[in-house]
C-alpha cells in the first residue's frame, strides 16, 4: 500500500479541523462490494476523501475527528485466524492508525456509542453525502434517523471545507498526477500504433486497459475506445476496424495512490487524415490550444469554455457548416449541436474530482453559477481558476444524427446552422482532444512530461511506429 508520509495526512486533518471547528466528523471508508456472491468482490477502491485525509486503502474502516478537542480515532476490526488462513497476516487497526498519524483506534462496535454521545450532547455530527448503499445504511443506522433524514442532514460546512482543501493540489499530489499522465501517454500511443493492424476495437482496448496494471494501478474510468465517437460516452468496443473511420480514445490511468489522468485523442484508423477529417480536427485542436492560452488564476473556466466555443463556431463557419455572427451563435447556444458538453472538469483523486460531494459546490460558487442552456449546462467546472487547480481541456466536434434530426425538425437556430451542409457530415463520427492542465501562478501548463501526439503531423508519425509491450 503506497502512501504519502504520515505528516502529510496530519497536516491535512489539521487544516480541516481549523476550517470546521465544531462538532465531530465521521468519515466512512468504502466496504468491499460483491459481484455475484459474498466472497467474489469487485477490485477494491477506497473512498477518495478517506484517502485524502487518512491514506489507508483497506476496506471497512471509519474515522472520527473531534473538531473541537482535536481527538482522532480509526475504527475497524482486526482479522482473526480464520481470516489469516485466506489473506495472510495483516496489520492491526492500531498499526493502520499509526501509518497516517492517528493516535487512537478502536473496534467498529465502539463507533456507534461515540456518535450517539455526540448527538445526546447536541453536538453537530458532520458527514459527507454517501454514494454507496452500504455506507448510506450504516449512517442511517448509526444516526438513528431515516434514510431521507440522513441524506438531508449531510454537512454542507464539511462539504465546502473538504472541497477547498482537495481542490488545490500540493506538489506531491502533482507528482502523482504526473505519474498517472506518463501511464496515460503509454496507453494512448499504444492505441495509435495498434490501430492499423488490429482486427477490431476490442483487440486495442484489451491492451490499452492492461497498461496501468504494469504499474500497480488501474484505469481511472471506463475507457471509451470507439469509431463512433459521436456518442460521447460510448463504452462499446465491438466493431471491426473500418477503413476511413476515426478512432476516438478517451482513457486515463489511476496510480496505486488513487490519482488520475484523463486524456482523449482521435486519429484515423488508416494512419492518415483525409482532408475533411483534417479540417474538423484542426478546429478542435485550435480550441484545445485556446483553452490553455486563456487559463490562468482569476479567469472563470466558464469564460474559457465560451471562448473555446467561439473558436469552434468560427471554424465551422469557415467550412460553411455554421453562419451568421459567431458571438451571437454561441450566446444562443447554436454551437451545442456540435459540442453538447463542457470544456472540462476538475481532476485529482477522482477523475471527475469530488463529484460525489455535489458538482454545484465543486465547479461553481455564489460568484459563478451554471448557465442553464443545452450543452453549456453540462460544463462541470465554471468557477474562477486558482493556482493548484487541475482541470481537463477537452473540446470536441461531433456529428450526432439523432440530435441533428431533432434540431432540424424543430427549425432550431436556422440563422446559425447550415443544415444542408451539416447533413453531408452525418457519417463523420466525432473528434475530441483532451489534455490535463495545472493552473500555475501566472497561467497554466499541460501535465505529462511528454504530450501525447496531438498535432496532425505528430499523430500520423506516431501511427507509423511499431507497438511493443
Amino acid at each position: 500500500m503506497e502512501m504519502f508520509s504520515k505528516e502529510t495526512y496530519i497536516a491535512r486533518r489539521t487544516k480541516l479541523k481549523a476550517a470546521v471547528g465544531n462538532g465531530i466528523g465521521v468519515f466512512h471508508g468504502n466496504p468491499e462490494s460483491s459481484i455475484n456472491y459474498a466472497d467474489n468482490t469487485y477490485p477494491f477502491r477506497q473512498d477518495s476523501t478517506f484517502l485524502y485525509f487518512f491514506g489507508i486503502s483497506k476496506p471497512n474502516l471509519v474515522a472520527v475527528i473531534d473538531f473541537e478537542s482535536g481527538k482522532e480515532c480509526l475504527y475497524g476490526d482486526d482479522v482473526d485466524i480464520d481470516d489469516v488462513v485466506w489473506t495472510g497476516p495483516l496489520p492491526t487497526i492500531a498499526d493502520f492508525a499509526a501509518m497516517c498519524g492517528v493516535e487512537h483506534s478502536a473496534p467498529m462496535s465502539a463507533l456507534r456509542p461515540v456518535i450517539m454521545e455526540a448527538k445526546r450532547k447536541g453536538r453537530k455530527v458532520h458527514y459527507l453525502p454517501p454514494y454507496t448503499a452500504s455506507v448510506a445504511l450504516a449512517l442511517s443506522s448509526d444516526l438513528e434517523v431515516s434514510m431521507a433524514e440522513m441524506r438531508s442532514q449531510c454537512s454542507l460546512e464539511l462539504i465546502k471545507a473538504v472541497i477547498d482543501l482537495r481542490a488545490v493540489k500540493s506538489d506531491e499530489e502533482i507528482a502523482e498526477i504526473e505519474r498517472a499522465s506518463a501511464i496515460g501517454y503509454e496507453m494512448h500511443t499504444a492505441a495509435m500504433r495498434l490501430v492499423r493492424t488490429a482486427a477490431n476495437e476490442r483487440a486495442i482496448h484489451s491492451i490499452v486497459d492492461s497498461i496501468p496494471l504494469k504499474y500497480g494501478g488501474t484505469t481511472s474510468f471506463t475507457t471509451i475506445l470507439t469509431q463512433n465517437g459521436q456518442t460521447l460516452h460510448n463504452h462499446l468496443h465491438d466493431k471491426p476496424i473500418t477503413p476511413g473511420r476515426l478512432m476516438l480514445v478517451d482513457a486515463g490511468a489511476e496510480t496505486p495512490m488513487g490519482y488520475a489522468s484523463d486524456f482523449t485523442r482521435t486519429f484515423p484508423v488508416s494512419g492518415q487524415f483525409t482532408q475533411r477529417q483534417r479540417n474538423i480536427y484542426q478546429i478542435v485542436l485550435d480550441a484545445n490550444h485556446r483553452a490553455l492560452e486563456l487559463s490562468k488564476p482569476g479567469v472563470t473556466y466558464q469564460t474559457v469554455h465560451l471562448e473555446c466555443c467561439k473558436v469552434l463556431a468560427a471554424g465551422l463557419k469557415a467550412l460553411g457548416l455554421m453562419r451568421g455572427d459567431v458571438d451571437e451563435a454561441v450566446a444562443a447556444g447554436a454551437h451545442a449541436l456540435f459540442m453538447p458538453h463542457g470544456i472540462g472538469h476538475m481532476m485529482g483523486l477522482d477523475v471527475h474530482d469530488m463529484e460525489n460531494l455535489g458538482q454545484i459546490y465543486v465547479g461553481y460558487n455564489a460568484e459563478t453559477q451554471p448557465i442553464e442552456q443545452f450543452g453549456t449546462k453540462s460544463l462541470r467546472m465554471g468557477r474562477k481558476l486558482q493556482p493548484g487547480f487541475v482541470v481537463t481541456d477537452e473540446p470536441g466536434i461531433y456529428f450526432i444524427p439523432e440530435l441533428f434530426e431533432k434540431w432540424r425538425g424543430e427549425h432550431l437556430h436556422e440563422q446559425f446552422i447550415n443544415y444542408a451542409e451539416v447533413a453531408k457530415y452525418l457519417d463523420f463520427g466525432g473528434i475530441r482532444i483532451e489534455d490535463d492542465l495545472l493552473i500555475t501562478a501566472n497561467g497554466a501548463r499541460r501535465l505529462g512530461e511528454r504530450r501525447i501526439p496531438a498535432e496532425i503531423a505528430d499523430v500520423e508519425a506516431e501511427m507509423q511506429k511499431t507497438f511493443s509491450l
